[in-house]
């Protein structure tokens, strides 16, 4: 298909992990045992209104029989990976940068890529992040990508942590100045929400790469989304579709051929530019090596 156009473990800043850390970290993950022991996966997925869950429901809607999948309302990815380090998942959607700090973890695929978006209203005084040091901002829910990107940023606010809805709320009724909020474009959510703009992010590009490498990039929020006259210079985040190395290379190679076989159908219908799911992309999860499985079966279809 061609395109459409508070940290897990450790502290920002601190990506290095001991040799005992990741020891530790990978036998977390493979003491649960036996991934799928009835025959059913759980994919962890996010917040009512967002890419993730949307992106979760479908997979499992197109799920053939006897794969079976179950999708899990999270707050994002670090709750996600936090499912899959208890067991409470088999499957989790993940922001590489989340994902690249969680030791033992395998991936199934680059699916997609979020695009991190500062939100305030559109008669707001605020035309930059400079203008909002001291105001108060929601930086993500808990357990969000973008709260872990929000951190990142140092964006010297006062935080505040509200899944989307009620931030959505808190900016109408001004109770916060901004929020952020790492997702598709348009998010549905926001975009029934007249009366927003979005603020330029691209500056950021550089500190972030600095400190934590490649994995951040700079994507535009194209002219017309949300409204807007112009497009929004942002920063994109690939994300990836992981595991435990636990799971079975059957239930693994079922996962790749879905992703293969339904690409188009698993594009959630908010999606304006987000998407890769194409062969050359899904294999590329940068840090995160792939589950044998998956290895073995991309190699199956596409040599």
């Amino acid at each position: 298909m061609r395109p459409r156009h508070p940290s897990p473990g450790t502290r920002p800043g601190n990506t290095a992990l001991s040799r005992r850390t990741f020891l530790l970290g990978t036998l977390a993950l493979t003491a649960c045992g036996t991934s799928e022991p009835d025959g059913t996966i759980r994919i962890a997925g996010g917040e009512p209104g967002g890419f993730y869950n949307d992106f979760a429901t479908l997979i499992s809607r197109l799920a053939p029989s006897p794969l079976t999948i179950t999708p899990v309302q999270t707050g994002g990815s670090a709750d996600n990976l936090r499912h899959l380090r208890e067991g409470t998942a088999e499957l989790g959607l993940s922001l590489s940068d989340s994902a690249h700090m969680e030791p033992g973890l395998v991936a199934l695929g680059r699916v997609y890529e979020n695009y991190l978006q500062l939100v305030v209203l559109r008669n707001s005084p605020y035309n930059s992040a400079a203008d909002l040091v001291g105001k108060p901002v929601s930086l993500g829910a808990d357990g969000s990508g973008a709260a872990l990107q929000g951190s990142r940023l140092a964006l010297g606010v006062q935080e505040q942590h509200y899944p989307l809805r009620n931030a959505i709320d808190a900016l109408m009724s001004g109770e916060i100045a901004a929020l952020l909020w790492s997702g598709g474009v348009p998010t549905p959510e926001l975009d029934k929400a007249s009366g927003i703009r979005l603020l330029p992010l691209d500056g950021f590009l550089p500190k972030l790469r600095h400190e934590h490498g490649k994995v951040y990039e700079r994507v535009d929020v194209r002219m017309g989304v949300y409204g807007s006259p112009v497009d929004v210079p942002t920063i994109g985040t690939p994300n990836l579709l992981v595991c435990r190395p636990d799971l079975s290379a059957e239930y693994a190679g079922a996962v790749v051929r879905l992703l293969v076989g339904k690409a188009a159908e698993l594009v959630p219908e908010q999606a304006l530019g987000t998407q890769y799911l194409d062969v050359r992309s899904l294999i590329d999860t940068g840090k995160v090596p792939l589950h044998p499985g998956a290895a073995t079966e991309y190699r199956r279809l596409h040599g």
